[in-house]
Parts: structure tokens; C-alpha cells; sequence
């Protein structure tokens, strides 16, 4: 699509250009994940205390349904902002966020936390996609790893504080509801921030597109702008190497963090932890992971993606093992430090590696196709998980974690080309001047 020249002239791609907005985008984002991180130490032992649940499977299925609907948004988040713009998705996400803590306070039965939480899918689906496409629209295609990594960053930093201040207000204050007033007060702020401050980024893409080159291997020459839903969903899933290895891994990523999600706190919890330790113990994977990030996904940047994703899946199946053997704090420290390792140097560089591929204008239903591979890991995990441990035992599922783990690395060595290699040429000038068609 043309734009017009005058508009045209006033776009700028690149980081430092678009600073404002952003910085704007990460804060954002960062109250995304503190929607997440507000119920993770708390939900299961909730389920234990106040609602008297045992089984393993029962207690997921809160993560399960929370999993399968942040799937599903993903896919509309991404058709929606190509199709209507960026802007108004993520406020109608913010919109769904609103009710989540209230019913968590209220909830007199399981079936009110399962609904809060496929609310709370919709929310996570819409805003964490959105902002994602929106970074990528802003910086460009030479700095994406580094913008990857600065919102995933955000959102999973978030995730560590508000688990780690969950604990603490749940163990000073109780279970309900001071841990869950701080989802209203993140849901409130990022609708006013949305809302007044932040603006469309969908005219970047259109003039990335205009001056649009393939990735330099030439592996996806045919991958045009033009191309239906169903066909980049093929592309996505299975058809293009690197689109499908990454979204392959990306599920298996976000399988361990969906058996860590209601696994973790019951499995530290038999070592007769206080609330206060298990939410330290929760707090360190996203906590690292959240951070190192701030380092991975620049340096994809710089030395290609290929391999930190094989490394990071490999030393995730390392930490799961450790987590396993383990049977008290200083093990599971150990192994959630190098989980939350693994995991920071997989998860910007899987995102830059759609943004690598997908034509700009469709990257935004590329993304939503990828994110609905990868947040179906929630379910996925939840399921094994808590299948695993009624069966075979805590320990046993952890195990079976770390098995998937190995074999992903291995499929992506195997599948997966460099998207980004050192030597890779910048396709655009970090400004685009009026003649941009």
C-alpha cells in the first residue's frame, strides 16, 4: 500500500527514533506480565487451601484454559491488527484484563478462578501479541533482536517482581485478596496509558514493505505480501523451516513454563517451604529470564539466531534435570537460575527470527500464527504435567519436561537456518525518505 508522501517523509524507523513510544510500548508490556505474575505463587496453593483440591490435572486446568485462550487470541490479534491497526486491539484487551482480579477476590468455587483465567488468555493474547508487532513495526529490521528482547524482558521482569510481591503480601496479608489488588491497578493504568499515550504503528510496516527485501539465504523468496491467511498459517505451522522450527520450540518453551506455572509451587512445597521461599524460588526463572534477556536478544543480533536458540532449548533440558534430581531449596535455585538462562536466550531470538522471515505486511498474523504454537505449550504443559504427577509422581513430570526439552534443541539444530547471520546487510536505512513507494 502507498502512503502518502508527506507521511511518508515524517516515518522514521529505528530505536532511537522512535524512543517515546517505545519506552512507552515496554512499560506496557511490562504490566502484561504483571497480570500473569500476580496469581502464579498464590493460584495453587488457593486451590489447596481454600478450595480443598488434591489432584494434579484438576489444579491445571486453570493454567490449561488460560493456555488454550491466549492461543486463540494470539490468532485474532494478529489478523485484527493487520486488518484494523494496532491500537485498537490492545485496547480492547486491556478491556478483558479489568475483571480478572475482581473475580479471583470473589470467587466462591474453582469454576470462577478457570473463568477469571480464560479471561485473563484473552487479555495476555491481544496486549502481549500487539506490543510485539508494534516494536517490530517501530525499529526496523536491523535492531529487531535487541527490541525482542527489551519487551520480553519487560514482561517477564514483571512476571518475577509481582510473583515475588504476590508472596509476600499473601504471606503478611493472606491468600485474598491483597495479592490481586495489583492486577486491577495494572489492568487500570495500562488502559489510561493505551488509551491516551500510545499510537498506531501499522504505517511503519506498510513503509518497511515498501523497500522490503528477502533474508539474504533466499530460502523464502516466495514468501511475497500476498499471500492468504490459511497460506501463512501453513507457512507458520509447517512449511517454511525457520517459521515452523520456531514455532515448534516456541511450544515446547512455553510447555515448561506452563508445568513450572502449577507445578513448581506444589513440588517446593513438599520440602516444607514457607510461601515467602516458594515465591522467591518462582521468582528467580522469570526473574533471570527476564533480565538476560536484556543481553540474548541483542546479541542475536550480532552473532544470528540459530544458535542460541538450540543452546538455550539444550541448557532448559539441563535445568529441568536439576530441578528433577533436586530435593530442596539450593538445587531448585540452582535450577531455576539456569532455566530462566535457557529460556532468555530462546525467547527474543524466536520472535526475531518470524520478524527475519515474514513479509511486514503480514508479519502481524505471522506472529499471532507463531504465538499460537507457542502459548498452546501452557495447555500443553498443564496437561502433561498433571498427568505425569498423578501418575508417576512431581519429580516424574519435571523429568518428562527436561526429555521434550532435548529433543526440541535437536529439532531445531536440525530445521531450522541462520535467519540473521554476523554478515547480514541492513535491507533499510534506518530512515525512510520520501520516496519510499
Amino acid at each position: 500500500m502507498k502512503l502518502p508522501r508527506s507521511h511518508r517523509s515524517a516515518l522514521v524507523l529505528g530505536l532511537r527514533e522512535n524512543a517515546s513510544q517505545f519506552i512507552l510500548l515496554v512499560a506496557v508490556n511490562a504490566l502484561v506480565g504483571g497480570m500473569v505474575g500476580q496469581q502464579q505463587t498464590v493460584l495453587p496453593l488457593l486451590a489447596r487451601s481454600e478450595f480443598g483440591l488434591t489432584g494434579y490435572t484438576f489444579i491445571f486446568t486453570y493454567v490449561a484454559a488460560f493456555g488454550v485462550t491466549k492461543a486463540i487470541a494470539n490468532y485474532f490479534a494478529g489478523t485484527f491488527s493487520d486488518s484494523y491497526g494496532r491500537k485498537p486491539v490492545l485496547l480492547v484487551g486491556w478491556l478483558f484484563a479489568l475483571p480478572v482480579p475482581l473475580m479471583l477476590i470473589a470467587a466462591p468455587n474453582w469454576g470462577w478462578v478457570v473463568a477469571a483465567n480464560v479471561l485473563l488468555g484473552i487479555n495476555q493474547g491481544l496486549t502481549w501479541s500487539t506490543t510485539v508487532v508494534m516494536k517490530i513495526d517501530l525499529v526496523g529490521p536491523t535492531r529487531r533482536g535487541l527490541a525482542m528482547g527489551l519487551n520480553e524482558a519487560a514482561g517477564y521482569g514483571a512476571v518475577a517482581v509481582s510473583s515475588l510481591l504476590a508472596g509476600y503480601l499473601a504471606e503478611r496479608y493472606g491468600l485474598r485478596p491483597a495479592p490481586f489488588l495489583l492486577g486491577f491497578a495494572y489492568a487500570a493504568l495500562a488502559l489510561a496509558l493505551s488509551g491516551i499515550f500510545i499510537r498506531d504503528t501499522r504505517d511503519y510496516a506498510r513503509l518497511e514493505a515498501g523497500h522490503y527485501q528477502p533474508c539474504a539465504s533466499g530460502v523464502h523468496d516466495h514468501l511475497h505480501a500476498e499471500l492468504t491467511d490459511r497460506q501463512i498459517a501453513l507457512q507458520t505451522s509447517l512449511q517454511e523451516p525457520a517459521l515452523s522450527a520456531a514455532s515448534h520450540a516456541g511450544l515446547v518453551n512455553n510447555l515448561n513454563f506452563g508445568l513450572s506455572w502449577g507445578l513448581f509451587p506444589l513440588l517446593f512445597s513438599t520440602a516444607e517451604l514457607s510461601v515467602g521461599q516458594i515465591g522467591l524460588l518462582f521468582a528467580l526463572y522469570p526473574g533471570v529470564w527476564g533480565a538476560g534477556q536484556l543481553l540474548t536478544g541483542g546479541l542475536s543480533d550480532r552473532i544470528g539466531r540459530k544458535y542460541l536458540i538450540v543452546g538455550g532449548m539444550a541448557i532448559q533440558a539441563g535445568a529441568l534435570s536439576v530441578i528433577a534430581y533436586s530435593r530442596g531449596f539450593g538445587g531448585w535455585a540452582v535450577g531455576a537460575v539456569l532455566l530462566g538462562c535457557g529460556t532468555a536466550m530462546v525467547y527474543p531470538t524466536l520472535l526475531a527470527v518470524i520478524g527475519d522471515v515474514a513479509h511486514p505486511m503480514w508479519r502481524g498474523r505471522a506472529v499471532g500464527v507463531y504465538r499460537v504454537w507457542r502459548d498452546l505449550g501452557y495447555a500443553v504443559g498443564a496437561v502433561l504435567g498433571g498427568v505425569v504427577a498423578d501418575f508417576m509422581g512431581l519429580h516424574a513430570a519435571v523429568w518428562s519436561a527436561a526429555t521434550v526439552s532435548a529433543a526440541a534443541a535437536l529439532l531445531v539444530a536440525v530445521r531450522m537456518y541462520e535467519t540473521h547471520p554476523p554478515h547480514h546487510e541492513p535491507r533499510t536505512r534506518s530512515r525512510l525518505d520520501g520516496d519510499a513507494s
